[in-house]
C-alpha cells in the first residue's frame, strides 16, 4: 500500500514477510543492498524486536513519533524478515506521526517495511500526484494529501559509542547536536549498507540538474531560493521568496516535480544557504545532479 507520512509518501508492505518486502524492491527496481526503514505503531513494538541503548532511547523519547529513524539492532528472536536490511542485523525503525500512518499501522498485526514511494533514484513524493504510472496502476493509494516536512527522516546510528547521522532529514544536525554534542554526520560519499538515501545519485529528476548556478542557460527551468536576479524564459519557481528553509524543504520535491514536466532542457537551482534544513536539501540537490551512479 502507498501511505502517507509526516516526511514523503511510503511504499509499504509487511515487514516480517519475504515474499512481500521482494515485492517492494521489484516494483522500485531497488537495488537489494539498498535498506528499508521498518515503521512501528509504538516503542513497545519495537522493543519486541531490537535493542535499544541509552543514547537511542534518548533521542527515541525527543522525536518519537516523527521523522527520526534509528539504526537499532536485531533481537534473536526478531520476526522481521532479514531480506529487508539484505541480511544485516541493524535495522532502520521509525515511528511515524502522520494520522494516517498510524491508523494503519494500530490496525496491523505487523510492522511496515517502507521505502519512499518512487522508481529507484528518482524524485520522492509528497503528492499523490507525483507518483509514477507503474506505481499508480499497481498499489492501493491512500491520499493524505500534501506531506507535511516533504523531506525524509534523518537517519542516525546510536547504537555504538560512535553515533553517526547516516543521512541527513528533517531533523536537522543543529538539532541533533543539542542532545548528542558529539555526533558525527557521515560523509555524503560514503554508502553506509545500513542507511537508505545513500547512492551517490538518487532523488533525481529526468532533466538533469545544475545546482548552485549564478545564471540561467537559455532553455532551461529554474528552481529558485530567495531574491536574486536569477530569470528562466521557460518556468521558474521559487522554494521560499522569503529565505525561509521550512518552507523550502517542504516544497523542494513538489517543484522538482513540476520543472521536470516543463519544456525544458534542464533545470538550474539557486544556492540554499548551508546551514540547518539547507543541509538536508543541499545533500538532496547534490545526489539529484549526479549523471551516473559512479
Amino acid at each position: 500500500v502507498i501511505f502517507p507520512t509526516e516526511t514523503v509518501y511510503g511504499l509499504g508492505g509487511n515487514a516480517t514477510d519475504k515474499s512481500a518486502i521482494k515485492k517492494i524492491y521489484n516494483i522500485k527496481n531497488r537495488p537489494s543492498n539498498n535498506p528499508l526503514i521498518c515503521h512501528f505503531k509504538n516503542i513497545s513494538s519495537i522493543e519486541k524486536d531490537f535493542v535499544i541503548n541509552d543514547t537511542s532511547y534518548e533521542l527515541a523519547n525527543k522525536f518519537w513519533p516523527g521523522p527520526l529513524t534509528l539504526i537499532l539492532e536485531k533481537k534473536e528472536a526478531s520476526n522481521i524478515n532479514p531480506v529487508l536490511s539484505n541480511h544485516n542485523k541493524f535495522v532502520g525503525c521509525r515511528i511515524p506521526k502522520h494520522p494516517i500512518a498510524q491508523a494503519l499501522l494500530q490496525n496491523l498485526e505487523f510492522p511496515i517495511a517502507a521505502p519512499s514511494a518512487n522508481i529507484s533514484t528518482k524524485l520522492s513524493s509528497t503528492k499523490i500526484i507525483h507518483l509514477s504510472k507503474k506505481l499508480k496502476d499497481n498499489i492501493f493509494i491512500l491520499d493524505g494529501g500534501k506531506s507535511f516536512y516533504g523531506l525524509e527522516s534523518t537517519i542516525i546510528n546510536a547504537s555504538n559509542d560512535n553515533p553517526k547521522i547516516l543521512r541527513l532529514g528533517s531533523i536537522t544536525l543543529e538539532v541533533i547536536e543539542k542532545i548528542i554534542p558529539s555526533i558525527i554526520l557521515e560523509n555524503y560519499s560514503n554508502f553506509s549498507n545500513q542507511s537508505p538515501g545513500q547512492q551517490i545519485k538518487h532523488y533525481s529528476p529526468n532533466l538533469p540538474l545544475r545546482i548552485n548556478v549564478n545564471s540561467v542557460l537559455k532553455g532551461e527551468a529554474l528552481l529558485n531560493f530567495g531574491t536574486n536576479n536569477l530569470k528562466s524564459e521557460i518556468m521558474e519557481l521559487n522554494l521560499s521568496t522569503s529565505g525561509n528553509l521550512e518552507e523550502a524543504g517542504k516544497n523542494l520535491y513538489d517543484f522538482l516535480h513540476k520543472l521536470d514536466n516543463s519544456q525544458s532542457i534542464g533545470i538550474a537551482v539557486a544556492p540554499v544557504p548551508n546551514n540547518n534544513l539547507g543541509k538536508t536539501i543541499n545533500d538532496r540537490l547534490k545526489r539529484a545532479s549526479k549523471t551516473n551512479l559512479n
